[in-house]
């Protein structure tokens, strides 16, 4: 896995990046799929949510192709996965989401293991 990690950090920062702007431009298709109620505040929070997803997955982006990678900005990126893992687990819980939200939490809580990962190949690295 130690060899493949950056790999797997780009194409799940690049999958945030795309996800994250798809809630910016079209915020109500994404909430039919994870099977919440769709109005005009919905899809305005859910929207501003895409931004944030965007940023974070675009900072991650930049963090790895730098001459240093900075091991503070993968600690918060990692942050927003499993905070994100908290979030739509709860909405789901709170029946805000259908089951099927329970698939981006999953993959958001396995992305924030890895870019923790992530940290502790930086720093066996720099030894």
């Amino acid at each position: 896995m130690k060899k493949f990690i950056n790999l797997i950090v780009v194409v799940i920062s690049v999958l945030t990046v795309v996800s994250g702007l798809t809630q910016v431009v079209m915020p109500g298709f994404v909430l039919n799929v994870i099977g919440a109620e769709v109005t005009d505040i919905s899809k305005h929070l859910f929207g501003i949510v895409g931004m944030f997803m965007a940023l974070f997955g675009s900072l991650m982006l930049h963090t790895v192709y730098q001459t240093h990678t900075s091991r503070t900005a993968v600690f918060w990126c990692a942050m927003q996965k499993l905070g994100a893992f908290v979030a739509v687990s709860l909405g789901v819980y709170n029946e805000l989401f259908s089951w099927m939200a329970m698939g981006v939490a999953i993959f958001d809580l396995i992305s924030g293991i890895l870019f923790l990962y992530y940290i502790k190949t930086l720093k066996e690295n720099a030894n």
